[in-house]
């Protein structure tokens, strides 16, 4: 059984560029997650990339109005003074309907409603009160296309037989996204620690998928994620690698970023397992160390990506 791949080439490059949006409906999906429609002419020619596509959000703030959609719009932004500069903030688009000229974009609300993985994100705040009619800026590519150069991570080699995805929250977004658009006869198992048993979602997926919610109901954070990980990788990962630990350098998630998508490989290993890992940086940098240094599965099978770092804030 193959994949079906992320590709990473077309035949036009994206330029990156702003896109003034604003807010058409809002859903409460569940006590952690929020999900926002944005709508606006700009999105006729937002570059989809499908997948776990990632875009830049920039909340408004008080006094700033936006400099236009210009090709010196990343200049102008940094020329701000700290104190006026918009914050820009990673998220998913969860789902994109160029047609209708719209795009979702679920929200974390860090800290807002009793959230318990820290205080909230300019974003988050932003998401928690906004009405339909507010604006919000979009910085996303502007051609349609799929691959790293559109924010796209997902990129399971062709060989693989399992895929492993397992994130927190702030992971439940894309991993959604790529479930409901992986082809029957995947095999797929999705592992999803999230605050509460109210939090968990539905995703509908054509995918031989088994999606497993983790509900911490107070427990520490990636806690119960980390012991679905070594469970279901034991099942999966018949034996470590014959020659013993792999070697695999140390990351302080304090002081570098924890991010490595190796480039779609050829194989997966003997295993023919891909992983594809996401959320608070320390816990992703333990679950990686435990598939490729206690097991042995190949580094150009695991993609990880410490997407926030417990006390700490996301830089533009």
């Amino acid at each position: 059984m193959s994949t079906t791949t992320a590709s990473s080439t077309t035949a036009v490059d994206p330029a990156y560029r702003p896109l003034v949006l604003r807010v058409a409906r809002r859903e409460r999906l569940s006590p952690s997650f929020l999900r926002l429609t944005l709508t606006g002419d700009d999105l006729a020619t937002f570059g989809a990339g499908g997948w776990d596509q990632r875009v830049k959000l920039v909340p408004p703030r008080a006094g700033v109005s936006w400099h236009g959609t210009g090709p010196g719009w990343y200049e102008w932004w940094l020329s701000l003074p700290d104190a006026q500069r918009p914050p820009m903030r990673t998220y998913t688009v969860r789902a994109c309907r160029p047609q209708l000229r719209e795009i979702d974009v679920d929200f974390v609300l860090h800290g807002v409603d009793g959230h318990d993985a820290g205080p909230a994100g300019p974003a988050a705040s932003w998401a928690a009160t906004a009405a339909p009619g507010d604006e919000i800026t979009v910085i996303g590519p502007s051609a349609p296309g799929s691959g790293r150069m559109w924010g796209v991570e997902f990129a399971p080699p062709p060989t693989a037989r399992t895929l492993l995805m397992a994130g927190d929250e702030t992971a439940v977004p894309a991993v959604c996204s790529v479930l409901e658009a992986l082809p029957a006869g995947v095999r797929v198992a999705a592992l999803l620690e999230v605050p509460t048993a109210a939090d968990v979602l539905a995703p509908v997926t054509a995918a031989d998928a088994e999606v497993v919610w983790l509900p911490r109901e107070g427990a520490a954070h990636g806690e119960l994620l980390c012991a679905a990980v070594r469970e279901r990788t034991a099942a999966l990962v018949q034996a470590p690698a014959a020659a013993g630990p792999v070697a695999l350098e140390d990351v302080d998630v304090d002081a570098q970023i924890l991010w490595e998508v190796p480039e779609a490989a050829a194989t997966c290993g003997p295993e023919d397992l891909y992983a594809w890992l996401a959320g608070e940086a320390a816990v992703v940098k333990e679950l990686r160390r435990h598939l490729v240094r206690d097991l042995g599965v190949p580094r150009q099978c695991v993609a990880f990506m410490g997407y926030w770092r417990r006390g700490r804030s996301e830089g533009a």
